[in-house]
């Protein structure tokens, strides 16, 4: 029997309701309107998409949407004084620096001038390390997308047996503590994992994050199984153009799994409803307010 798909595309839309209703609730009740600054250095294609996409959400959520465009060969000292202005700015709420930065410029030194209230991502080494400690702290959005897609088929997720193939600080290592937080016994493998196929086989929640295209198969996976697919990559199609894959073989796994995530349509489509959530928690930490029901 196929396995159930994830509509991500469906579950980021009611995210996206959810948040605009708690966005019109804080202005209405408050007086406040959550403000989000994403910040774009280069002309890199892909990232202006990104950044297209995430100017157009947060608008629709009634959000205030600042966007700032710097050239590829701006200077890092320029760069860091926007951010310390946009931190000073109270009517920003969230500060996103659209990654990967040219390699003229010092990311981690980027991502730590980022006031941690502020920080969207869930990167700066505060958050990071709140999150590990089991504490309270914005989570990076992909890890938070991948969470409530699990939720969408496991109301609990408590006792679950997950493995997470990747260990990268935005996605894989954050995705771990998530999991930790939901009460799931967790398995963080990698590229030099031993037996991978193996620890898969025992895993009622399979995450892969490891940027290789179809690597998971079909046999890796344990019959019922959860496969959420956090990869997104591009391989040349029969007709010349590429094709979008993920890090699971799709066809197969899915006569196997359970439920599955698609890609595209999956994961990446949560990724800015969760940066909404993330700026709404954010505006309502940041002005002393209960956390938003979402």
């Amino acid at each position: 029997m196929a396995a159930r798909i994830i509509d991500g595309k469906v579950i980021a839309s009611e995210l996206r309701a959810r948040v605009a209703d708690e966005v019109a609730r804080v202005q209405r009740v408050h007086g406040v309107t959550p403000g989000l600054a994403v910040v774009l250095v280069g002309s890199d294609p892909a990232s202006q998409v990104y950044v297209r996409s995430k100017h157009k959400q947060t608008q629709a959520a009634g959000m205030a949407s600042f966007e700032h465009v710097l050239p590829a060969d701006v200077e890092q000292i320029e760069l860091l004084a926007l951010i310390g202005k946009l931190n000073r700015d109270p009517g920003v709420h969230g500060i996103l620096v659209q990654l990967p930065l040219p390699k003229s410029l010092d990311t981690e030194a980027v991502i730590n001038a980022i006031d941690p209230a502020k920080d969207v991502d869930g990167l700066h080494p505060n958050n990071a390390g709140r999150l590990a400690g089991g504490f309270a702290a914005l989570s990076p959005c992909t890890p938070l997308g991948c969470i409530i897609l699990t939720k969408s088929v496991h109301a609990s997720l408590e006792g679950l047996n997950a493995i997470v193939i990747g260990r990268s600080n935005l996605v894989g290592r954050p995705l771990v503590q998530l999991l930790l937080n939901e009460n799931a016994t967790v398995t963080i493998a990698h590229s030099r994992s031993r037996d991978l196929a193996q620890l898969c086989a025992r895993a009622d929640l399979v995450y892969g994050a490891v940027g290789r295209p179809e690597m998971v198969r079909a046999d890796w996976i344990k019959p019922g199984a959860t496969v959420i697919d956090v990869g997104i990559n591009r391989l040349p199609g029969p007709d010349g153009k590429d094709r979008l894959v993920g890090d699971v073989a799709f066809a197969e796994v899915s006569e196997v799994a359970g439920a599955i995530t698609p890609v595209p349509g999956g994961v990446g489509q949560m990724t800015v409803a969760c940066l909404l959530v993330n700026t709404l928690r954010a505006a309502c930490a940041i002005h002393g307010l209960a956390k938003p029901a979402v």
